[in-house]
């Protein structure tokens, strides 16, 4: 959409939301931010100040979530008004679900289809490729904090690199699901079919290939093959033939609690056939994986020169957004909040909630309090990954949350009576759990784990 364009568009939607028409400066603003302009230049060329800006950019972001049903921010608009584009597209094709099984011109400037053409009723523009999605199993999409260049890194290993394969790892909250997700609209006209499927609870095998076969081949169960070497056979050779995105969400729930990080849970082991073969193989495609941690054949696979990357997600420092959306106050403490939980969103949303409702927002009085404040939300996220670890680990991770500072792998061979081996094998695990975080420091390496892990796990040791 071009300007105009996404003006009407926007304009369009809250009017038949709310029988109301944007104002003049919110126009400005929705323009401003398309445009990729900062509140100061907008401020600017509208001839008030950068405050009064924000103020009505606040307001224009929380009447832009409640006409499109979810949060909007000035970082995610550009993809939440796309993603209503398409829709409103599905809706015109019948579509009972967002995005599912529809058939999307790739061509933005075309954002109206006549309600009355059915599905298999070719458009009238037959040059432009056709986009199936099957994005049925995909969660609501939420706001995404700055990760501008972990998707731009994406987009340059999928599209211009050809990467057949890569993995989002981090903790918890870190945000892999929501970046999976606003990449998609990114880079979705580079493929003919995208889907999305959650293993969030650890399916068989030959139920996702079942899945993700029926709707590439527009083929039922019964006309499939029953054999999972054969579904991997006739995946792979679509695969080669055509250009596809695959996604697959909460991959850690088919990997083992109780060993080192990577393992299969017993009934999913032959998921390391489907992840080795599109590593290994040429094709056209791509599969990206999110989870807690890479299974173990990303890790062997992966390197600068090979078609299988992995990006590890770390905190990030520009959420001032989510405080300004729960209406923090004393923004001078802000980074102090940020520093103590990590950059992580998903736990800064928690603690931001709290400040709000037991401090009215007044980040300075809870910063007053020195121990770290780890609620019962907050450690709910962290439980089921704590809960994953080895005996090795725990008792890894028990010794450097009893450490002040970072330590050296010297010190902790001392204090956690480990072998060498034991020792090496526990901190690449945690390592790749996102758990331990490892520092260079005058030519030595020094590991800690962050101040919300150390307080979990002080306030929950292990039998």
């Amino acid at each position: 959409m071009d300007v105009k364009e996404v003006l009407r568009f926007a304009d369009d939607l809250v009017f038949a939301k709310t029988g109301e028409h944007l104002e003049d400066l919110q126009k400005a603003i929705l323009l401003g931010v398309w445009e990729g302009q900062k509140y100061s230049q907008i401020a600017e060329t509208s001839y008030c100040s950068e405050g009064h800006i924000r103020n009505i950019a606040s307001k224009l972001w929380k009447r832009l979530s409640n006409v499109l049903g979810e949060e909007v921010t000035q970082s995610n608009l550009r993809s939440a008004l796309e993603r209503r584009q398409v829709f409103i597209v599905s809706q015109n094709f019948g579509n009972d679900f967002v995005f599912c099984n529809v058939n999307v011109s790739t061509d933005s400037q075309s954002s109206e289809i006549p309600k009355t053409r059915s599905p298999s009723t070719p458009t009238s523009n037959t040059s432009k490729p056709q986009i199936r999605l099957d994005l049925a199993d995909a969660p609501h999409i939420s706001s995404l904090s700055d990760r501008t260049s972990e998707l731009a890194t994406l987009e340059k290993w999928i599209v211009q690199e050809k990467c057949t394969l890569a993995a989002i790892s981090g903790i918890s909250g870190i945000g892999k699901t929501a970046l999976s997700l606003h990449l998609i609209p990114q880079i979705q006209h580079n493929f003919e079919c995208v889907i999305w499927r959650s293993l969030r609870h650890s399916p068989p095998l030959g139920t996702t290939l079942k899945s993700i076969l029926e709707f590439l081949l527009n083929k039922p169960e019964i006309e499939l093959p029953t054999s999972i070497p054969e579904r991997l056979s006739l995946l792979m050779e679509y695969l080669r033939k055509n250009r596809c995105l695959i996604i697959l969400d909460d991959v850690q729930s088919i990997l083992s609690s109780g060993q080192l990080a990577g393992n299969y849970r017993t009934e999913c082991e032959n998921y390391s056939i489907l992840f080795r073969q599109i590593g290994e193989t040429t094709h056209n495609s791509c599969l990206i994986l999110n989870s807690w941690e890479p299974p173990r054949e990303i890790t062997a696979l992966k390197g600068e020169n090979s078609p299988v990357r992995t990006l590890q997600l770390k905190g990030i420092d520009a959420v001032a957004e989510i405080f300004r959306q729960k209406s923090l106050l004393n923004p001078e403490t802000w980074e102090n909040l940020i520093n103590t939980y990590q950059g992580n969103p998903l736990w800064l949303k928690i603690v931001a909630t709290t400040i709000q409702e037991i401090f009215r927002g007044r980040v300075a009085d809870f910063l007053k309090y020195d121990r770290l404040f780890l609620g019962e939300e907050l450690a709910a996220t962290l439980r089921p990954q704590i809960n994953r670890l080895s005996e090795l680990e725990k008792k890894l991770i028990s010794q450097l949350s009893r450490e002040a500072n970072s330590v050296s792998i010297e010190q902790l061979l001392q204090d956690a009576d480990l072998s060498p081996s034991e020792l090496f094998n526990g901190l690449q695990s945690l390592g790749r759990r996102s758990l331990v975080e490892i520092e260079e420091q005058e030519n030595e390496t020094l590991f800690s784990v962050c101040p919300v892990v150390r307080q979990y796990v002080i306030s929950n040791p292990f039998n």
